[in-house]
């Protein structure tokens, strides 16, 4: 039965990303606005919504070590094997204003939690302790990106009014009821995936902690890898690299921001190596996004290989 709802799980993901990448796309074009500053919202807050819960739950239960490294081990799956898969399916088309704000955005999140878990700022490596303080920073820092979201979006719509409008198949509420229906199906399929993938795992033998690293961090990022994929193959790469982005902003600022507000969060001293690697891993799509501003199939499978390297170095560690 477990396999059976294992495969259910795959099949709500994959049809509720085709659903949700077509009803988003069709809001973006229905609102005049380009559709990465609905991958940077809508579509990323939507495929954040099983780290969020999944962490905020941690948080509830005193279990931060889960909280955190959800965020951190998606946020590197992200980058790497979602990209990736991606690039490789359908080279990725990168906006300068990307380039120019939304990535460096993400790698300041990433630098940011790394100083506040291991307190350089203030105690040196102190108590690696995420405060309730830290939370509200976060949801700040979350709140002008999204005012600079919503307001580079007005300015693109203004500047579009006078243009014909593009082809749009079906009504707002069509639409809308589309895109609702597909992200339903994306939390609810990966809920499925993450709870019967992760119960076959223990019955294989992996510790707890592996299968955090590994299934849990890996299953709630496939709404991103689902989405993202989902919307190369038709060919809307501002819509699968923005979810990207979006999603990994929205996983530290929002998910992080949320559970340290909830419950202080304690920080095992390992999980610095790996934000380290994923801050390391921002600067590198930052410089493949700056080559002729697109991430080809090349740098594809260059990302898809770091995250093997790092699968092979984090089952080593533990």
């Amino acid at each position: 039965m477990t396999y059976v709802l294992l495969l259910i799980g795959f099949v709500l993901l994959i049809k509720g990303a085709d659903f949700f990448v077509d009803g988003s796309s069709n809001i973006a074009r229905l609102l005049r606005v380009p559709p990465i500053l609905i991958g940077l919202t809508i579509v990323a807050f939507g495929t954040s919504s099983p780290e969020a819960t999944v962490s905020i739950i941690a948080a509830l239960e005193g279990t931060a070590g889960v909280a955190v490294g959800n965020v951190v081990g998606s946020n590197i799956f992200n980058i790497t094997l979602v990209v990736g898969v991606a690039a490789i399916l359908y080279p990725l088309k990168v906006e300068s204003e990307n380039v120019k704000k939304e990535i460096p955005f993400t790698l300041l999140a990433s630098i940011a939690l790394f100083i506040v878990m291991s307190d350089v700022a203030l105690q040196g490596f102190g108590s690696n302790m995420i405060t309730r303080a830290d939370g509200f920073i976060f949801l700040l820092f979350l709140s002008i990106f999204l005012y600079y979201v919503i307001e580079h979006g007005l300015k693109s719509r203004k500047e579009t009014m006078n243009e014909p409008a593009a082809a749009v198949s079906g009504s707002w509420g069509k639409n809308i009821l589309i895109t609702l229906l597909g992200l339903a199906a994306i939390i609810f399929g990966g809920d499925l995936v993450v709870d019967n993938g992760t119960a076959i795992a223990y019955s294989l033998g992996m510790s707890e902690t592996l299968v955090g690293l590994t299934i849990i961090a890996i299953g709630t990022s496939l709404p991103e890898l689902v989405t993202s994929i989902t919307a190369a193959l038709k060919k809307e790469s501002e819509i699968a690299l923005g979810n990207i982005i979006g999603s990994n902003i929205f996983n530290i600022l929002f998910v992080l921001g949320v559970s340290s507000a909830i419950s202080p969060l304690a920080v095992d001293g390992k999980v610095l190596i790996d934000v380290v690697f994923m801050i390391a891993l921002t600067l590198v799509l930052l410089v493949f996004a700056r080559t002729g501003y697109r991430i080809g199939k090349r740098e594809g499978w260059v990302l898809a290989a770091f995250y093997v390297i790092y699968l092979v170095y984090i089952i080593v560690r533990n």
